[in-house]
């Protein structure tokens, strides 16, 4: 297995560049894994798509500014992303163009100095005096590089943000969440579907695809997350009574099979996850999935690639392309649906 197993051609007009209005409104691919079954839908049908039984877990990050522009030493300019608070002042952080050890920044009055410089090009800056209340006067809301948004930031720090997005800490949007409306969620409820909530703040893999010798070690960039021990208690129930677990999203994902035993319960944790999901992985305790369509060789594809091969499906894994998952994909671009983070979603059950 190589990367170039999990690349796919799209059409550049596929890729939206803002969201659909309202939120429910985008297109929703629905996906039987087990008899290969495509039927096409909008997001506000879901409750219709939903029973009793199933359980949605929602990711409730919450994306802060965290794009700042600043100056270099030498005059030039210069920008960051800041993925995560290290210590009080020093954060890890993305940059372009790239930075030297020890070279000094100004953003906005702020002074900081590079502090280290990582292979992966990933800086650590330690600033004096960059508070959050600075970060939410400064910063821009930091959408993915490949998406050019014709909105403004007031417009765009409410539009990428799930309407149940509670603590501070993501450099990007848990997008698969970004389809639900408040009134969906109402809908949902009154149906008496269960919603519980998980915490994983998005960091680095969402900007950067995973390289060949992550590839081969099965080890992926860390992202903290936190489960709570009411959630994890109600969602083992839940397991236990045989009710279908519907992770919305990924990122959701990671969280729920990073804490998952090898008896398939879930164990309540506040700590740092670093798993690799691509085929074969096996899964232990999410049972659908709702995710958005994403791009090439990233380790996200590579995930619902998983989820819809063997051993989890009669499917087996070969390339992208070829596997049931690609073929999802190629229907997907035939049937014009919007790509990535703003993009058209699938249930996959």
């Amino acid at each position: 297995m190589n990367l170039a197993d999990f690349d796919y051609d799209l059409p550049q007009e596929l890729i939206a560049h803002f969201p659909t209005t309202p939120r429910d409104h985008s297109r929703l691919l629905v996906l039987n894994r087990s008899t290969s079954k495509i039927s096409h839908h909008h997001f506000y049908d879901l409750p219709n798509l939903l029973t009793k039984n199933d359980v949605l877990v929602f990711n409730q990050t919450k994306v802060f500014p965290a794009r700042l522009h600043g100056t270099k030493d030498s005059g030039g300019k210069m920008q960051i992303l800041l993925l995560k608070k290290l210590t009080k002042d020093l954060w890890h952080a993305l940059c372009k163009p790239g930075l030297k050890l020890n070279q000094r920044l100004i953003f906005g009055g702020i002074p900081a100095t590079v502090t280290q410089v990582s292979p992966d090009g990933s800086v650590e800056i330690k600033f004096i005096g960059l508070t959050q209340a600075k970060i939410n006067l400064l910063g821009q809301t930091p959408l993915p590089p490949y998406i050019h948004s014709p909105l403004s930031q007031t417009s765009l720090k409410h539009k990428y943000q799930t309407t149940y997005a509670k603590n501070i800490g993501s450099a990007a949007a848990p997008t698969a969440g970004l389809h639900f409306t408040k009134k969906l969620l109402q809908e949902l409820k009154q149906k008496g579907i269960q919603q519980e909530f998980v915490t994983l703040h998005v960091g680095l893999g969402t900007f950067k695809p995973p390289t060949a010798e992550q590839l081969n070690q099965g080890v992926l960039h860390t992202e903290d997350f936190y489960l709570g021990e009411d959630t994890t208690a109600r969602l083992n129930q839940a397991k236990a009574a045989g009710k279908r677990l519907i992770a919305v999203g990924t990122t959701t994902t990671r969280v729920l099979e990073s804490c998952t035993n090898d008896s398939g319960v879930l164990i309540p944790q506040n700590a740092s996850t670093d798993i690799f999901i691509k085929p074969t992985y096996k899964f232990k305790f999410v049972d659908a999935l709702i995710t958005n369509f994403h791009l090439p060789q990233s380790s996200l594809l590579m995930l619902v690639s998983a989820f819809i091969s063997y051993p989890n499906t009669k499917h087996k894994f070969t390339n992208f392309l070829s596997s049931s998952s690609g073929q999802v994909y190629l229907q997907a671009i035939n049937n014009k649906y919007r790509f990535f983070s703003f993009g058209d979603a699938m249930f996959i059950h």
